[in-house]
């Protein structure tokens, strides 16, 4: 049986979704709920992982900005991003955190691919990327790459919470009140950015059917 699947309508509260999200992963780690997915959208906001450093929030007035338990640094969530709240049993599936991290880069690089969109992982940046072979090369003359996709997650007792959050089409100047996960040399996208009309509830329908190829 797979994990129970939950589409918030509307714009979430963080504090209040978070709160929830914690205390549907304590209930899955003392057996008392199964996993879970979330599908949320937020009001536009920043929140700082664990390893955020204060000079990359650049605009610190522009949005409400959140301290938040995941992993990574600055990220932003707004309006027309997906938001995918992913609160799985790791310690059933291998305990092993790496491999864990991977699959959810390989679960959205797979949702992409349904779009016919390439995402990329790349090493020592956590996230999935697209190579922008329609805008010119970055002054190294090499293509230009964005990221899509941001990753960050937490494990308490061996469940995850926290997640990924993919663009689908958010104001992308949102992202100029941060540097979004302390990466300066590259810039972000979105679906309807790289000119793909999908709409929330087509990745809805793409992440469904690709979660099962990844995780099994």
């Amino acid at each position: 049986m797979g994990p129970e699947w939950r589409v918030f309508e509307g714009f979430s509260d963080y504090s209040e979704t978070c709160a929830e999200m914690e205390a549907r992963a304590e209930a899955i780690a003392a057996g008392r709920a199964g996993e879970a997915i979330w599908l949320v959208e937020h009001p536009p906001l920043y929140t700082a992982g664990t390893s955020a450093d204060p000079a990359d929030l650049t605009d610190p007035d522009r949005f409400p900005v959140f301290p938040t338990l995941r992993g990574g640094q600055y990220t932003y969530h707004g309006p027309g991003q997906r938001v995918v709240y992913a609160m799985l049993d790791v310690g059933a599936r291998g305990r092993d955190v790496r491999r864990f991290v991977g699959q959810l880069e390989d679960w959205v690089i797979a949702t992409l691919a349904e779009f016919n969109a390439t995402g990329e992982r790349r090493a020592g940046r956590v996230g999935v990327w697209v190579v922008r072979a329609d805008l010119p090369p970055g002054p190294s003359g090499q293509p230009r790459e964005d990221k899509i996709a941001a990753i960050g997650v937490r494990l308490r007792r061996w469940v995850s919470f926290h997640g990924l959050a993919i663009n689908v089409e958010p104001d992308l100047s949102h992202y100029d009140g941060i540097v979004p996960c302390g990466i300066r040399e590259h810039g972000v996208t979105s679906l309807v950015d790289l000119g793909l009309p999908v709409t929330m509830a087509d990745l809805d329908v793409a992440l469904r059917r690709t979660f099962d190829r990844v995780f099994g």
